[in-house]
């Protein structure tokens, strides 16, 4: 999708008519398209371009990209670094906000730095315990939960004050974000939690993993039943299995992630382990756009980053659309400058 107001790398594009950000992740929403987004494993590196290396691989490909904020509790570069360096290149942000780790003074000024530095999409989180991660001695945060957060982040945004009352003097525009997750019983009760985290202000949801399209199907009849679909864009969470082991054991030890076991067998059943847990994302995909209400995905290719174009070729989920990235900026400059020499 090309804008006719698309400027220079890194400056901020005119907020549309019923939009609260700048952000193209919101204008690819608004404008009726089929979003794609994806993850960043920040870098265990004080090195940027660690973390220029592993965005470049998404360039075309996707419409926004999630900085993780200390995933699983294990410790890596922080999101709002990441969005940091990226935001100035042009790139669309989502940056993660967990309660686990920072009080409620921390995280507003953490939202209105990043907002500062051009950071249009935040998605807002409880985090983790720290006895999943790599330092289960630290002392766990949460004074807020996703909430109470998107809460906040709202009344940043809509009311220009802090949770305190006192003003700002410029506010965050900013699209929120949540998480959901269709696939973890008490199944009734998901379609009423996303309308609470909608009620706090959430304005699209990345889901969990999907490996089961009659959930997500049964899921979204209920949405749809509450008008949820109406009020919030829903990007379905996707991802490639490494390999019949690999999924059993996400399955035994991420809480909330449901693979069923035709899945695993179909995986057992394979030449070519990686290349049909390859395949069996890209059906996912194919499947969730048929789905009334579902607005996007969002995939997840933890070590397998490399794959994702591959998969986004393969679905045809963007139906001829470029995501707009950086160096199609620059090819764009070095092509206008050759026809003028």
């Amino acid at each position: 999708m090309k804008f006719d107001d698309e400027p220079v790398p890194g400056y901020p594009l005119p907020i549309l008519p019923g939009h609260t950000s700048p952000g193209r992740l919101e204008r690819v929403l608004r404008a009726g398209e089929f979003a794609v987004t994806t993850e960043l494993a920040p870098p265990d590196s004080a090195d940027p371009e660690e973390v220029y290396k592993r965005a470049r691989i998404f360039d075309g490909y996707v419409d926004a990209i999630n900085a993780t904020d200390g995933s699983g509790a294990h410790c890596h570069m922080s999101s709002v670094a990441v969005c940091a360096l990226l935001c100035r290149m042009g790139y669309a942000l989502i940056m993660q906000i967990s309660c686990r780790d920072k009080n409620r003074i921390a995280i507003q000024g953490d939202i209105l730095g990043a907002a500062a530095m051009g950071v249009c999409n935040m998605l807002c989180l409880s985090g983790d315990g720290v006895q999943t991660g790599d330092h289960p001695q630290a002392k766990p945060v949460f004074d807020l939960d996703c909430m109470s957060l998107l809460e906040i982040a709202r009344t940043l945004r809509d009311d220009s004050c802090f949770q305190s009352g006192r003003a700002i003097d410029s506010a965050p525009r900013v699209f929120l974000g949540a998480a959901a997750n269709p696939f973890a019983p008490p199944f009734d009760w998901r379609p009423q939690r996303l309308a609470k985290k909608v009620a706090a202000g959430a304005q699209f949801v990345q889901t969990q993993y999907c490996y089961d399209i009659d959930r997500l199907q049964s899921y979204m009849t209920q949405v749809r039943d509450l008008g949820l679909d109406k009020e919030v864009f829903i990007l379905l969470g996707v991802g490639p299995l490494a390999s019949a082991r690999t999924a059993e054991w996400i399955r035994s030890n991420v809480p909330g992630v449901h693979i069923p076991d035709n899945v695993i067998d179909r995986l057992k059943g394979a030449d070519n382990q990686k290349a049909e847990g390859q395949k069996i994302c890209i059906e996912m995909i194919q499947q969730a756009r048929e789905i009334e209400g579902i607005n996007g995905v969002h995939i997840m290719a933890y070590r397998q980053e490399e794959n994702v174009a591959n998969i986004v070729d393969a679905s045809g989920v963007l139906n001829g659309r470029v995501p707009w990235h950086p160096r199609q900026y620059e090819q764009q400059t070095l092509h206008d400058y050759s026809e003028h020499e």
